[in-house]
């Protein structure tokens, strides 16, 4: 790939404004100063600008530790949004593969593949989503039956889709589900009578949150990780 339409993709500038920047000198390959666009950029070349690296133009793919008071949004009157935390250029340009609300923490995935996301947030496709459950009040001995059944939430004129519950304690367990209603595992509590007092979720298929990661922090996917989304179920996982 040409530098200056190197430039022009990892940064969203035009060639003009590419070219400016080229022929400053604030631009390396590899650690050698190129002031001409039309240099040959190789695959596995690392380009800078200002001393700060380039992400390779093309599909991005990243995990986030969403902290509390973060909303999945551009923008809000009220809150922060996820992408203050992002310290790329082009990270406007990246969606969400799956929501989560301004209070619950952990696992966030985005990218700007819509195939790859279409793949995690299409119901069809059944991709399960675990999130860690602290509850206000004890687990009835009939919680886990009943998620398995289906559970009626209020305004919802089918039950839930089947969901596994795995007790950890009187007041914690893990949840996993293949939807994204509305607020859907806090209204599956508020079902039961009982109210979730925290909410992180642990995994997307079968992407886990690096525990490395510290709330706020983010880092590209591996290529085991992307290309583990397209890796069909077995029937027995089904």
């Amino acid at each position: 790939m040409r530098l200056d339409k190197y430039i022009c993709d990892s940064l969203g500038l035009t060639r003009k404004e590419a070219t400016k920047i080229i022929k400053s000198g604030d631009v390396t390959v590899d650690g050698d100063i190129q002031k001409s666009g039309a240099f040959k950029v190789r695959e596995q070349a690392c380009v800078e600008w200002q001393e700060r690296e380039l992400v390779k133009p093309g599909p991005n793919y990243i995990m986030l530790n969403k902290p509390e008071g973060f909303v999945c949004s551009q923008e809000d009157d009220f809150n922060h949004t996820v992408y203050v935390l992002f310290d790329e250029p082009n990270a406007y340009k990246w969606h969400f593969a799956g929501r989560l609300d301004v209070d619950t923490t952990g696992l966030v995935l985005m990218t700007d593949d819509g195939q790859w996301s279409h793949r995690i947030t299409s119901p069809k496709h059944k991709c399960d989503k675990v999130y860690r459950v602290v509850l206000a009040d004890p687990m009835g001995h009939d919680y886990v039956e009943k998620f398995a059944e289906g559970i009626q939430l209020r305004n919802e004129k089918e039950l839930t889709k089947p969901a596994y519950l795995e007790v950890l304690s009187e007041k914690e367990a893990l949840l996993t589900i293949h939807e994204g209603k509305y607020h859907q595992v806090k209204r599956m509590f508020a079902a039961l009578g009982n109210k979730v007092i925290s909410l992180h979720r642990e995994r997307i298929g079968p992407i886990v949150l690096d525990p490395e990661l510290e709330p706020g922090e983010y880092r590209y996917l591996s290529d085991n990780e992307i290309s583990s989304v397209f890796i069909p179920k077995r029937p027995e996982d089904a």
